[in-house]
């Protein structure tokens, strides 16, 4: 098998700002209420992240977490996130947001898997770990973090927490073969030999 690498796509670490919200059980319909899922693309779908919380009778509630924090590039979650229904518009709900990673006690792992599908970066990490981090966060929200994949570890405030995630998925990000679409367009000599083979595609 051919090792394949594709340097634009490669993740190796994410470093930013973070939302603590660490309820258990956060599942897709939270992340996405389905009256979105009626949008012919997802363009649009970062703009209703969590959308039913974040509102009522149309105005900001402040104190929700994906109000409060601003400028912020990875979330933590508690154990389960993303259960519910296998819907992608949850992760591209989160990806459109400007989430790039996610820190959890555990995932439902249809979303955990379509996360990875748009370079969304998935790591789990002990319950006192969890909650240990969202204090910090909680306390100074300026926070800077580093989910460093190559070495398996977050790291701040000088602290570093062992992280855990399937390691082909941790090889697809540090090898940039996470996106589908792009190693199939770096084979566009191969699509065309299997196209000319299709009798079906002959006129």
């Amino acid at each position: 098998m051919v090792d394949v690498k594709i340097e634009e796509n490669i993740i190796s670490s994410v470093v930013g700002k973070a939302i603590p919200k660490t309820t258990n059980d956060q599942n897709t319909d939270d992340i996405i209420p389905a009256r979105f899922m009626k949008e012919i693309t997802f363009a649009n779908m970062g703009n209703y992240a969590y959308y039913d919380e974040r509102y009522k009778d149309g105005k900001e509630i402040p104190e929700h977490p994906l109000n409060k924090y601003k400028g912020v590039n990875i979330l933590i979650g508690g154990a389960n996130y993303g259960c519910g229904s296998s819907r992608e518009h949850a992760p591209q709900a989160l990806s459109r947001y400007g989430i790039k990673a996610i820190i959890a006690e555990s995932f439902a792992e249809i979303f955990a898997g379509n996360c990875a599908s748009l370079g969304v970066v998935g790591v789990t990490i002990a319950r006192k770990e969890i909650d240990a981090l969202a204090e910090v966060v909680k306390q100074n929200p300026e926070i800077e973090l580093k989910i460093d994949l190559e070495n398996k570890k977050v790291s701040y405030s000088g602290k570093e927490v062992p992280i855990e995630l399937l390691e082909g998925r941790r090889q697809s990000f540090l090898k940039g073969t996470w996106d589908a679409l792009t190693i199939l367009q770096q084979n566009q000599d191969g699509i065309k030999k299997i196209e000319d083979n299709l009798a079906y595609l002959k006129f």
